[in-house]
Protein backbone atom coordinates (compact mmCIF):
# COMPACT_ATOMS: atom_id res chain seq x y z
CA UNK A 1 0.00 0.00 0.00
CA UNK A 2 1.46 3.34 -1.05
CA UNK A 3 1.09 6.40 1.18
CA UNK A 4 -1.04 9.16 -0.26
CA UNK A 5 0.53 12.55 -0.72
CA UNK A 6 -1.20 15.67 0.63
CA UNK A 7 -2.69 18.00 -1.99
CA UNK A 8 -0.39 20.64 -3.41
CA UNK A 9 -1.28 24.13 -2.14
CA UNK A 10 -3.08 26.23 -4.75
CA UNK A 11 -0.33 28.86 -4.91
CA UNK A 12 2.13 26.26 -6.22
CA UNK A 13 0.13 25.43 -9.35
CA UNK A 14 1.33 26.89 -12.62
CA UNK A 15 -0.70 29.70 -14.13
CA UNK A 16 -3.17 28.82 -16.85
CA UNK A 17 -1.92 29.34 -20.37
CA UNK A 18 -5.29 29.03 -22.11
CA UNK A 19 -7.01 32.38 -21.58
CA UNK A 20 -10.36 31.20 -22.97
CA UNK A 21 -10.44 28.23 -20.56
CA UNK A 22 -9.41 30.54 -17.70
CA UNK A 23 -12.30 32.87 -18.46
CA UNK A 24 -14.81 30.00 -18.74
CA UNK A 25 -13.65 28.52 -15.41
CA UNK A 26 -13.82 31.95 -13.74
CA UNK A 27 -17.38 32.38 -15.02
CA UNK A 28 -18.25 28.88 -13.80
CA UNK A 29 -17.08 29.82 -10.31
CA UNK A 30 -19.26 32.94 -10.46
CA UNK A 31 -22.24 30.84 -11.61
CA UNK A 32 -21.72 28.55 -8.63
CA UNK A 33 -21.65 31.53 -6.23
CA UNK A 34 -24.67 33.20 -7.83
CA UNK A 35 -26.87 30.15 -8.44
CA UNK A 36 -25.69 26.69 -7.43
CA UNK A 37 -23.16 23.97 -8.15
CA UNK A 38 -25.37 22.10 -10.64
CA UNK A 39 -25.75 25.22 -12.78
CA UNK A 40 -21.99 25.73 -12.67
CA UNK A 41 -21.34 22.10 -13.66
CA UNK A 42 -23.70 22.37 -16.62
CA UNK A 43 -22.13 25.67 -17.70
CA UNK A 44 -18.61 24.25 -17.56
CA UNK A 45 -19.60 21.00 -19.29
CA UNK A 46 -21.30 22.96 -22.07
CA UNK A 47 -18.00 24.79 -22.58
CA UNK A 48 -16.01 21.53 -22.84
CA UNK A 49 -14.16 21.88 -19.54
CA UNK A 50 -12.69 18.53 -18.52
CA UNK A 51 -14.46 16.74 -15.65
CA UNK A 52 -11.39 16.62 -13.39
CA UNK A 53 -11.05 20.41 -13.70
CA UNK A 54 -14.74 20.92 -12.95
CA UNK A 55 -14.45 18.76 -9.85
CA UNK A 56 -11.33 20.58 -8.62
CA UNK A 57 -12.57 24.14 -9.08
CA UNK A 58 -16.11 23.62 -7.83
CA UNK A 59 -15.71 21.03 -5.08
CA UNK A 60 -12.22 21.88 -3.80
CA UNK A 61 -11.90 25.68 -3.74
CA UNK A 62 -8.75 25.40 -1.61
CA UNK A 63 -7.04 23.87 -4.67
CA UNK A 64 -7.89 26.73 -7.03
CA UNK A 65 -5.15 28.81 -8.55
CA UNK A 66 -4.65 32.24 -7.08
CA UNK A 67 -6.69 34.93 -8.87
CA UNK A 68 -4.83 37.02 -11.39
CA UNK A 69 -4.01 40.58 -10.37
Amino acid sequence: MQPTEPPVPADLYQARTDEHCRDVVDRGILVQASFNTMCAIEYLKSNNVQSHIIERVLLHPEQRRKPRH
